[in-house]
């Protein structure tokens, strides 16, 4: 029996549902809980594709190479479901390991190693060890998400072939591929102000994110006053997102544009939004990733969109090349965003409300 066909069994899907999702990060299974559980009894199963059968298909003569065994780590969401920018990135990675014909041996959900004061409260070489403990031999960690450098350092020490995808750029500790969240909201805020507003908020983290500096360079550069009260620091989830945004229309101060440091932030503050139409303006609000879910609201979610596939496709590259000792100093790869024009941004001489709805 084949190992699709093992994984479709305990999966309790068909064969070639499995092949789609491990094999194209695209596709859309019917539900996230399914896709999920392909990937897990993939992962339990240390599936690897058939080397062999595809490179017979292809017309490519086998080759020796050993099969590398890799980690991810996710240190900005509790599961897969948290963040939709960060689950399309790990498909995309998963997908890229396969088509290297390596092994994803374990995914890793530990948000505590992102925030350096949490990092502190915390043994971390006994979470480390731990994580080690739980696979037997891994040739390199795939690391998805901003991380404290102390833990980089514990990293790399630990696994040795580690590379990094992330918006807050390292102190070359690792290997990176990197969106520069700071060049990331510049170029979001920089479309407010070419729209006419001046009272620009912020809402998302403000401790060492990039993000939140591009919002403050900005600023700076254009000579905008900085308004406290238009900065509302919060976690980055559409629930936070909503509270954010009721906090502000309850306050005195509040802004004509918003940036907001993701996408799925962004949502929960246009579903407020929609709930307080009877206002007489309107708020332009832009984020930055453009998830899927970023099309789909109405208005349409304005965002910078990050190069996901790109920056997956080049962290599994770096770091089999680096598996393979072909590099030995700390390699960097920076990818450019990219603004995505659409309706939830208005001109500041549009005064009238837009119907912020989802």
């Amino acid at each position: 029996m084949s190992t699709l066909k093992k994984i479709a069994e305990k999966a309790g899907v068909s064969e070639s549902t499995v092949s789609r999702v491990l094999n194209n990060p695209n596709y859309r299974c019917s539900s996230p809980e399914k896709r999920n559980l392909i990937w897990k009894t993939a992962i339990d199963m240390n599936y690897v594709p058939n080397e062999a059968a595809r490179n017979l298909k292809m017309g490519v003569r086998s080759t020796n190479e050993k099969t590398c065994s890799i980690g991810v780590l996710m240190t900005r969401t509790e599961s897969a479901q948290t963040d939709p920018f960060f689950s399309e990135l790990l498909r995309i990675v998963e997908t890229e390991i396969h088509s290297q014909f390596c092994i994803l041996s374990n995914v890793w959900y530990m948000p505590v190693l992102s925030n350096e004061r949490r990092c502190r409260a915390v043994n971390l070489d006994q979470l480390l060890d731990n994580m080690t403990a739980e696979s037997s031999r891994i040739d390199g960690l795939v690391v998805i998400g901003k991380c404290a450098r102390e833990v980089l350092v514990k990293l790399k020490k630990k696994f040795k072939n580690v590379v990094s995808i992330n918006r807050n750029p390292t102190n070359h500790d690792v290997d990176e591929v990197t969106c520069d969240g700071s060049k990331v909201a510049e170029l979001a805020v920089e479309y407010l102000i070419s729209l006419g507003h001046r009272d620009i908020g912020y809402i998302g983290e403000c401790h060492n994110e990039a993000r939140y500096k591009g919002y403050m360079h900005t600023l700076t550069r254009h000579q905008i006053e900085f308004e406290p009260a238009y900065v509302v620091e919060t976690r980055q989830t559409e629930e936070d997102g909503y509270e954010a945004m009721k906090r502000l229309l309850q306050s005195d101060a509040i802004p004509t544009g918003i940036y907001c440091a993701n996408d799925i932030t962004a949502i929960g503050v246009l579903k407020c939004l929609g709930r307080a139409k009877n206002r007489y303006f309107s708020i332009s609000v832009v984020s930055s990733d453009d998830i899927e879910q970023a099309q789909y609201t109405n208005p349409m979610l304005s965002t910078v969109a990050l190069p996901k596939e790109e920056m997956g496709k080049f962290a599994v590259y770096l770091l089999l090349d680096r598996i393979k000792g072909n590099h030995k100093n700390t390699a960097k790869m920076e990818l450019e965003g990219c603004l995505i024009k659409r309706g939830s941004c208005k001109s500041l001489m549009d005064s009238s409300w837009s119907d912020y709805s989802i």
